[in-house]
């Protein structure tokens, strides 16, 4: 056994006490990690532990067929369904660049991983799950109908386990509250202007001891603007309205998760919003939003403008873009709806 028995029969009786509770809500509901839970199932039947290395892992995913990817935080989830294509490993940063799943991967993160199956009424359900060190899930992959159930088979055999290989969860790190550099303002607003690719911001705010949120609340227009709270589910209503392309992003210090093209049905429920499409869906808690922002950086393509939101510790949420078709460089239905929402909020 991986826990100590006194720790599996309390996770036993949280499970029988709440059946229908889901896994993440389950833990939290008695103080443990979500890893916790599949750690108790491990020689039990059902749960098979695995590596979690994503240079082994991903490759043989795509042999799975259809799935569905799903990547969370504590206030949005992401899924999407499609095929694992075009892995680009990295000791750093790896990605999955498929038409349909498009993940940006983080491999430090990528420590406990479990093979997954249910029995239930309706067949087994199979499931690959990844938890970082502090067993907080970083990405999911959850077979379907058509998914290849021999080849998970395989997948588990290859990157086995023993039942008994140390399994130890370290303490959940705090999130970073923002952090400015009023010394270094002019700087970052200078070298802001500069930028040719997004991905420019992260090593300039690094540079000059900002971070995302601290640099926001600090440079001031042009380059970031407060928006109302109800940013995030006003855009996802205006964009399906309208047919606008878009991409969301949705992460965890593991794994980023993009949707890019339309949404469609758009439909609240209590606190949360949803997309609930046949290829995406996206849950979002509206009242865990604290701050949202219009942001704006330069890129060799135009202007990229995007809708972030930040949960009440600093954490990013979510963010939101227009999608760009392939070699073109306007935007410019979403980049109106985008500052239509500042107009709304002056006005």
């Amino acid at each position: 056994m991986l826990l100590p028995p006194e720790l599996i029969d309390r996770i036993d009786t949280a499970r029988a006490e709440r059946a229908k509770v889901r896994e993440r809500d389950l833990a939290a509901a008695i103080g443990l990690a979500e890893a916790h839970l599949l750690a108790a199932e491990v020689g039990r039947g059902g749960v098979q532990r695995i590596e979690a290395d994503p240079g082994r892992l991903i490759p043989l995913v795509s042999a799975l067929g259809e799935v569905l990817a799903l990547t969370r935080n504590e206030s949005a989830v992401h899924e999407r369904r499609g095929t694992y294509q075009d892995f680009r490993a990295g000791e750093h940063a790896a990605m999955v660049l498929g038409e349909e799943i498009d993940l940006r991967i983080f491999p430090r993160h990528w420590v406990h991983g479990f093979a997954v199956t249910k029995e239930t009424e309706h067949g087994p359900r199979r499931s690959l799950q990844v938890f970082d060190a502090a067993g907080d899930a970083v990405h999911k992959i959850h077979l379907g109908e058509g998914s290849d159930a021999a080849a998970f088979d395989r997948l588990v055999e290859a990157l086995r386990l023993p039942d008994d290989a140390p399994f130890a969860l370290s303490e959940r790190a705090p999130v970073e509250p923002a952090r400015a550099n009023p010394a270094k303002l002019e700087i970052l607003r200078q070298e802001w202007a500069g930028m040719t690719d997004t991905h420019q911001f992260l090593i300039l705010t690094r540079r000059l001891k900002f971070n995302r949120l601290g640099a926001y609340r600090a440079v001031g227009a042009p380059w970031a603007l407060p928006l109302p709270l109800t940013a995030v589910s006003d855009a996802l209503v205006q964009a399906a309205a309208a047919g606008t392309k878009i991409m969301i992003f949705v992460g965890n210090m593991g794994c980023i998760q993009i949707h890019s093209g339309t949404v469609h049905r758009i439909q609240p429920m209590g606190p949360w919003q949803n997309v609930l499409d046949p290829r995406f869906d996206l849950h979002l808690r509206q009242d865990h939003i604290a701050e949202c922002w219009l942001v704006k950086k330069p890129t060799k393509r135009g202007d990229a403008i995007s809708i972030e939101a930040f949960d009440k510790e600093g954490m990013l949420i979510l963010q939101m873009f227009g999608k760009r078709a392939e070699g073109e460089t306007d935007t410019a239905d979403w980049d109106a709806l985008a500052r239509g929402l500042v107009a709304a909020e002056v006005a």
